[in-house]
């Protein structure tokens, strides 16, 4: 089945696709909250996997924790977790991330939730995908105001986790840990390197030809669009009726 054009899907079908890519081969993968769009590419992933589970927090269905955040802390200190996603309101260019606030801590200009169990999760994961729907200098700065986590630690620190892959509506960059710098491997459809270049706070590695991000083949659209839009309504209502408005009105 052919590749599907970029003009057939909307721009969270896009991300959707690009993160199950940056899932495939794991074994279990968990979801925090307000992540309807990692959520999504997780059930992706499952769906088209042989064996894999997905743990989508406030899900019913597809929870796989009795006792919530104790079992997630348990299996990722266990290294049974492969993958999670973090955001934060600044990531910097060593992937460092901050869920406080903006200005000078503790007497923040802006608070945000905070950092729960961010920090421990960056040490143990080792596929921790950093995620965000807005790619502007405003999230992505030179220096974070507050480390909640940090992106790289010592050599002498034990840390089989940390930052993989980041992912936003302009682009996909992997993490070199060696460098601890990002590296840009694709842009989306309709957008630009100098446009992501303009868009981002810190330095960025850049291979000598920067690819278009693949779109996902027919199948796998079918897929999306059919049992994962109604298994993330499930969760995240209001989003699979933004995104999936034809699945939920056959079902």
């Amino acid at each position: 089945m052919g590749e599907v054009k970029a003009e057939e899907l909307c721009r969270e079908e896009i991300l959707i696709t690009v993160i199950h890519r940056l899932l495939v081969g794991c074994r279990i993968v968990a979801c925090g909250a307000s992540s309807p769009i990692p959520g999504a590419a997780a059930l992706l992933t499952r769906l088209r996997s042989d064996n894999m589970y997905v743990n989508v927090l406030g899900s019913r269905t597809n929870n796989l924790f009795t006792n919530g955040g104790v079992e997630l802390f348990d299996i990722a200190g266990q290294g049974r977790l492969d993958a999670f996603f973090l955001g934060g309101g600044q990531i910097d260019g060593q992937a460092n991330i901050n869920l406080v606030g903006t200005g000078e801590y503790p007497n923040n200009d802006i608070r945000w939730p905070g950092s729960f169990g961010s920090a421990y999760l960056y040490y143990l994961v080792p596929r921790v995908i950093l995620f965000r729907e807005e790619h502007s200098r405003r999230i992505f700065v030179p220096k974070v105001d507050f480390i909640s986590t940090p992106g790289v630690s010592a050599p002498e620190v034990h840390r089989p986790g940390g930052p993989y892959a980041l992912v936003t509506p302009l682009c996909h960059m992997s993490f070199n840990k060696d460098r601890k710098r990002f590296c840009l491997e694709t842009v989306h459809p309709g957008h630009t390197v100098e446009e992501v270049l303009d868009n981002t706070g810190f330095d960025i590695d850049i291979t000598e030809n920067v690819s278009t991000t693949s779109m996902p083949d027919r199948e796998l659209l079918e897929q999306l669009r059919g049992p994962i839009a109604m298994e993330i309504a499930e969760t995240y209502p209001r989003f699979a009726e933004k995104v999936f408005p034809e699945a939920l009105a056959v079902a």
